[in-house]
């Protein structure tokens, strides 16, 4: 994964409580890089055949963590591509500004939640490949 610019994993500390569960924090500027304004999360997928995704931030930053079940993502940020399995809810992925991405092939009990640093913008969206490489050739980014 360190080929992919702008991309990191975040592990969040497992809290072993005896039988009583396991707790895993995730801080705003502590394992998480950026201030949270917004969390969602992806659930209830009609079919293994569900793709999500397919589209760069140019500015938004996020971390998605896979809570239950699992699911692939596929990251491109326009000189390299990789694929990663997301299936440990306490090991996130950190999506930074102009890096392409896919998800697909969850289970029927996969729950996604990302803690993005920024409110809904859809004029932050690029949703064409070609304009995202495009995008990133005429601004010249250094990640």
């Amino acid at each position: 994964m360190n080929k992919i610019k702008n991309c990191r994993k975040i592990n969040l500390t497992k809290i072993v409580d005896a039988h009583d569960g396991v707790l895993s924090v995730a801080s705003a500027q502590n394992e998480i890089p950026f201030n949270i304004k917004r969390v969602y999360y992806i659930y209830h997928f009609e079919s293994q055949k569900s793709v999500r995704g397919h589209h760069a931030h140019k500015c938004l930053e996020q971390v998605l963590f896979c809570i239950s079940g699992s699911f692939c993502i596929k990251l491109d940020d326009g000189e390299n591509q990789y694929q990663y399995l997301m299936n440990n809810p306490n090991e996130g992925l950190f999506i930074g500004n102009n890096l392409w991405h896919t998800m697909q092939d969850f289970t029927n009990d996969c729950i996604i939640i990302v803690l993005a640093s920024d409110y809904y913008d859809e004029s932050d969206y690029i949703r064409d490949y070609k304009e995202f490489k495009n995008y990133l050739n005429n601004n010249h980014f250094e990640n």
